[in-house]
């Protein structure tokens, strides 16, 4: 038997570790065989050629998908990227593998210099990571993992020992991440968003000096067309920025992370905030589970949500925009940036929306700059309606499969289940047909980017055994404000 059979065949011998549902399904051997293929022995990469180190929202999606075939290995796929954490509490979002050659990807672990660059910030000595993070999505993916088995996970104190390293995330994004004074957690990289090249982040990133073409050799454009990628442009100040922040010794405030003085980049994204303001729920269930009281979490999750709300609401476009904390506006406030993005959608996810604003998002996904249900096969990364929107470029239009994963969730929260319905058969199609394409054209659900991507087969797989109720299993309390 092969492996990828092991991880779709209940054995008696391995029901501990491995326990998925009895299915021959194409989609669940196919994504079995992707996320077998890809597994380093105690994680996942994204992708060998493309992505072969460990992203950190990459493990928690990937861990979503897997605690459908092993319950254990997504356990361990979560505790692997958790023992990378920084003593400040941040969770990097790469965590290095030292066998892979340092110019197989750029920035490599010699460019962050986490161990002496981060020591300050507690960086970990025994394993090389970058020093910026990725969206919060990792107390969500936790608690489902849980769910898949909490016998086992009982028996191996899953909970007990994710929850203190969780704990401290969130901690260090609500006090270190606070630039704006108004209780979201801002970015300071583009990549720390996890929607690297979104058009959001042109008018902020128009403010950075771009490190010289010369300082740096872009790996990316190895494995992908330079007319899908970021632009050398735009690369360069990527670059100037995580420089900055590292230089700085990745000290919030200062370098890349500025804020509100001279230079630097601070955005207040809706998307970031969404996943923080779920995995703060989803926190409150797992101190529940632990013994301890999860009111105080439950309520700083609906206050999370009111600071959304206030901040990042934008009537006039129908959705949630993100703040760029060095805009134009009096100190502190910040601008709302006037790109219509998916992140905009994604607050969908939490039930504690007023219905307004939930019909009005659910009216702008379907409208003409998104076309869910209607013009598009999967929901684009960006308005297609707006000047930057290219239905190919990286984040720049592409549907991207661990979004539409989060609509779905969030229609299916807010009880648009028809939409979310045709969603879900959207996702499983394309995910099939495209051989777990990275992404996909919006229009057309051509594959683009690299095949065999991880959390593209870990969702589908997600979405092949759920899809009915959502709410309670994702640990968010229910009922919308009025």
């Amino acid at each position: 038997m092969d492996r990828t059979a092991q991880l779709i065949t209940p054995s008696a011998e391995r029901s501990i570790a491995y326990d998925p549902p009895g299915s021959s399904h194409p989609l669940q051997v196919g994504a079995a065989r992707v996320l077998e293929g890809n597994w380093t022995g105690t994680s996942t990469v994204p992708s060998h050629s493309l992505y072969p180190h460990q992203w950190s929202w990459d493990s928690a999606f990937i861990a979503i998908g897997l605690r459908h075939l092993s319950p254990l290995r997504a356990q361990t796929e979560l505790e692997t990227l958790l023992a990378a954490q920084w003593d400040d509490g941040r969770v990097p979002h790469i965590v290095f593998n030292p066998s892979v050659p340092l110019d197989a990807y750029f920035p490599s672990p010699d460019f962050w210099r986490s161990s002496t660059a981060g020591r300050a910030a507690g960086a970990p000595r025994t394993v090389q990571t970058s020093g910026i993070v990725q969206p919060p999505v990792h107390a969500l993916a936790a608690w489902l993992v849980h769910r898949a088995d909490p016998g086992l996970s009982r028996a191996r104190g899953f909970l007990a020992t994710v929850y203190p390293r969780l704990a401290a995330w969130h901690r260090y994004l609500l006090h270190s991440r606070d630039l704006g004074g108004g209780g979201l957690a801002s970015v300071v990289h583009p990549w720390e968003q996890g929607m690297d090249n979104s058009p959001a982040w042109d008018l902020p990133l128009s403010r950075v000096t771009p490190a010289p073409a010369r300082s740096f050799r872009r790996a990316d454009l190895d494995h992908g067309a330079a007319e899908d990628r970021p632009t050398d442009l735009d690369y360069g100040r990527y670059v100037r920025l995580a420089t900055d922040y590292r230089d700085a010794g990745y000290r919030d405030g200062v370098g890349g992370g500025r804020g509100l003085d001279a230079g630097g980049f601070a955005v207040e994204d809706p998307a970031f905030n969404a996943l923080l303001i779920a995995s703060e729920h989803a926190l409150a269930r797992i101190a529940a589970e632990l013994g301890a009281p999860g009111t105080a979490r439950h309520a700083r999750a609906e206050r999370l949500t009111a600071a959304l709300v206030e901040r990042l609401w934008d009537p006039a476009s129908g959705m949630f925009l993100c703040r760029d904390l060095r805009g134009p506006a009096p100190e502190r406030h910040g601008t709302l940036i006037p790109e219509r993005g998916v992140s905009g959608l994604i607050p969908l996810l939490l039930p504690g929306l007023p219905r307004d604003i939930v019909t009005t998002l659910v009216r702008t996904a379907r409208g003409p700059h998104f076309g869910l249900g209607t013009t598009t096969v999967l929901p684009p990364s960006h308005d297609l309606l707006g000047e930057a929107f290219d239905p190919h470029r990286y984040w720049r239009g592409p549907a991207w499969f661990n979004t539409a994963w989060l609509l779905e969730r969030g229609l299916r929260t807010q009880g648009e289940l028809h939409q979310a319905d045709a969603l879900r058969e959207s996702v499983l199609r394309l995910a099939e047909s495209t051989d777990f394409a990275e992404y996909v054209d919006p229009y057309t659900g051509a594959a683009c980017g690299a095949t065999g991507f991880s959390w593209t087969a870990a969702l589908a797989l997600d979405l092949l055994h759920s899809g009915t109720t959502v709410t309670a299993d994702m640990g968010l309390k229910g009922g919308n404000r009025r």
